[in-house]
């Protein structure tokens, strides 16, 4: 069908012209990834009323770009859409270059189409709008996985139309469910368990202080998980210690009143970040439930969040690799591994799973792990008169002093962990003494509570696209982030060491798995509450060598880093603007802070704190020196985070720079309005057991 209103066509610019509605298949990267794009007509996948462009009439076809396989191809006629209707499975025919069609499915809303269609009943839409179209004749039925449409490679793309094992609210039984939750888990292993093998002993805790503290992680990430999944955002996301956390804490570890400390440091310093994360999070429940985060939502756009999070990932360059290289053979063959395995043989399946692409880091790690147990009981680091217990400061022996460092960093048995923890033991909330509240460190997290909450926005947006009907509405973001902050409460009550949040690596596992039944993560979540109150497990985690964790964070930040950039994939990438931006936030991220770590510093300078936490110092010699010692903490240790100093240079930049919405990228949310007449969002969204009543008064913080 063709129109010749002339309102209906679009006005010649610079750009191409607008092609008609089906010109390209809903199968392109625009429907995958919730983009606007300017050069067709097609729905955007994320918007939460859809809206099409009439077809051009036949003299007005010209040649049109086709941005999958940047070449020009003609446009075909256009093919009337049949009328849609609400809740309703609608089959389009495409007609493509190589093949005759294509068949290109919506996604079937949950709560049974065809009563949605005797309801508004043939020619009305899906409010009861009239339609144009002809009346939909009969459906043929499609099934979940037919092919809707073959997204090349992991399926990254973020889009609504990937062929997904399981969507939101899936539940195809007990013992898929079990699987795929701990599936789920255990490809995420490295962001749960490597943060506090680093804090730990950076605090001065012995192995079994470390045990307890990852045993505790693993319980307070279950509780808040199932928390999140049923008040929160109620999308399969993992809530545990987030490498946003990382920076400030070690700044806090740090911090000069620590330096003279005696007797035991490591609980002393536990109390005071406890109290640092008490009140951060405190200050980020209110953030998200008083609704100010509906308000800041209208400031983060991909354009702020992706140069934001990749900053949380470059940061730590000064950590990775120097302390991997402490031990080469083991450190490099690591990295070489988890590369491999993520990489080149990604594509391999063994009984329909991509096991080397879902489990790359505990696989890495176990290969590794085996080979330095069997070069130390081969004896290879083992020299004579030389004890690995010994203290370094205590060896006389100029022999011994050679290889301490091969003995202490290459060696597999150093840790006693394993042999001292319990098999029973169950963290409590106050299990290291009552909070201490320093109000400079308590402003220092709050800070970066915020950044915490940026990077939550950007996975809820990229994860609704994966798993769920439409995106949540910005009362449910704002929901999730007051969520996050009480979470973050249980996690300073119970001494993890770092606040809790949605973990950014848990969008890459849904892509790779195409498991985003949150029901699964569910029942994974309460895998790991028992795995907690194991004691054994905790301590056979805290006794994987230094040198094997510094050389799988070196992968984990790096992962960071690609997935908070490809959050310009809902942006114009090319643009100029967005490129300068993006460009001009990620050099001051590095450069700032270089410039506050260096500060005051003589070359010569002799410090007893290791070099790669020298850039966790600079509170002690920042440029900032007041008479306030509380301002100058504050002000040194926060302007020395990367991930701030990127926050702050993107969000001025890319709200005061002139730019289209297109072009941004604004992330787009669906309408309250639209997503309450919708029971496919509402069924996604909605609180269980009633609980969703409460918040019918407080509409910034619901559907």
């Amino acid at each position: 069908m063709s129109t010749s209103h002339p309102k209906a066509r679009p006005i010649p610019g610079n750009r191409p012209p607008a092609p008609e509605s089906p010109a390209l298949p809903p199968s392109s990267w625009a429907k995958k990834t919730g983009f606007k794009p300017k050069f067709s007509g097609e729905t955007n996948a994320s918007d939460s009323v859809q809206i099409s462009l009439p077809p051009r009439p036949k003299e007005q076809r010209d040649a049109q770009p086709d941005l999958e396989a940047g070449r020009v191809r003609a446009t075909p006629l256009p093919v009337p859409p049949p009328a849609a209707v609400n809740g309703a499975d609608t089959v389009v025919a495409v007609p493509t270059e190589n093949k005759d069609q294509t068949l290109v499915k919506r996604r079937r809303d949950s709560d049974g189409g065809s009563c949605g269609a005797k309801k508004d009943g043939p020619g009305h839409g899906a409010n009861g709008a009239g339609t144009n179209g002809p009346p939909a004749g009969p459906r043929r039925a499609v099934a979940r996985n037919e092919g809707v449409i073959d997204v090349e490679d992991d399926g990254f793309a973020g889009g609504r139309h990937t062929h997904m094992k399981y969507e939101l609210r899936d539940t195809p039984g007990l013992v898929p469910i079990g699987l795929y939750g701990f599936q789920h888990y255990l490809s995420m292993l490295g962001s749960l368990i490597l943060i506090p093998l680093v804090i730990v002993p950076a605090m001065g805790g012995t192995y079994e202080d470390t045990s307890t503290v990852v045993s505790t992680v693993l319980f307070v990430s279950g509780v808040t998980t199932l928390l999140h999944t049923s008040f929160g955002s109620r999308l399969p996301l993992i809530q545990g210690p987030s490498f946003v956390y990382l920076a400030p804490a070690l700044a806090i570890i740090n911090s000069p009143e620590f330096q003279g400390l005696n007797g035991n440091n490591f609980k002393h310093i536990m109390k005071e970040l406890q109290g640092a994360i008490i009140i951060a999070s405190a200050f980020q429940t209110i953030l998200g439930y008083s609704g100010l985060m509906s308000v800041l939502l209208r400031l983060i756009n991909p354009v702020v969040v992706a140069p934001t999070i990749a900053a949380v990932g470059l940061s730590f360059y000064s950590y990775g690799f120097p302390r991997a290289g402490t031990c080469l053979e083991i450190g490099a063959v690591q990295i070489l591994l988890v590369i491999m395995f993520s990489l080149y043989l990604r594509k391999i399946s063994v009984f329909g799973h991509r096991v080397f692409l879902i489990y790359a880091v505990p696989l890495g790690l176990a290969i590794t792990w085996a080979a330095a147990f069997l070069l130390t009981e081969a004896g290879v680091y083992s020299y004579k008169d030389c004890d690995a217990n010994v203290p370094a400061s205590n060896i006389i022996s100029d022999h011994c002093r050679k290889h301490v460092s091969r003995i202490k960093h290459c060696r597999v048995d150093t840790s006693h962990a394993l042999k001292s923890s319990p098999w029973f033991r169950f963290p409590y909330p106050l299990q290291w003494g009552t909070p201490i509240f320093e109000w400079k460190m308590a402003l220092v997290m709050c800070a970066v509570s915020i950044i915490s909450s940026v990077d939550s926005v950007g996975s809820y947006h990229a994860s609704s696209l994966l798993a769920a009907s439409r995106p949540p509405t910005p009362g449910v973001v704002s929901r999730g982030i007051g969520l996050e902050g009480l979470c973050s409460v249980l996690a300073g009550l119970w001494g993890t060491g770092t606040g809790s949040t949605t973990i950014t690596e848990n969008v890459h596992t849904i892509a790779v798995t195409k498991m985003g039944s949150r029901r699964a993560v569910e029942l994974g979540a309460c895998a790991m509450i028992l795995l907690s109150l194991i004691g054994k497990v905790g301590g056979f985690i805290a006794s994987i060598p230094e040198v094997m964790v510094a050389a799988l964070l070196c992968f984990m930040w790096a992962m960071l880093a690609a997935l908070g950039l490809s959050n310009l994939r809902y942006s114009e990438a090319g643009s100029s603007r967005n490129i300068i931006i993006v460009g001009l936030s990620l050099f001051f991220s590095l450069s700032v802070p270089s410039y506050f770590q260096q500060y005051g510093i003589s070359p010569n300078t002799n410090s007893s704190v290791p070099s790669y936490l020298q850039p966790y110092i600079v509170a002690t010699h920042g440029p900032f020196r007041s008479k306030y010692g509380g301002l100058n903490y504050f002000l040194n240790t926060v302007l020395s985070l990367n991930m701030v100093i990127a926050f702050l240079v993107a969000v001025i930049l890319d709200n005061t720079v002139p730019g289209s919405q297109q072009e941004r990228g604004v992330y787009v949310w669906s309408e309250t309005e639209a997503a309450r007449r919708e029971p496919a969002i509402t069924k996604d969204y909605e609180l269980p057991f009633r609980v969703g009543r409460i918040f019918r008064w407080v509409k910034w913080v619901g559907l």
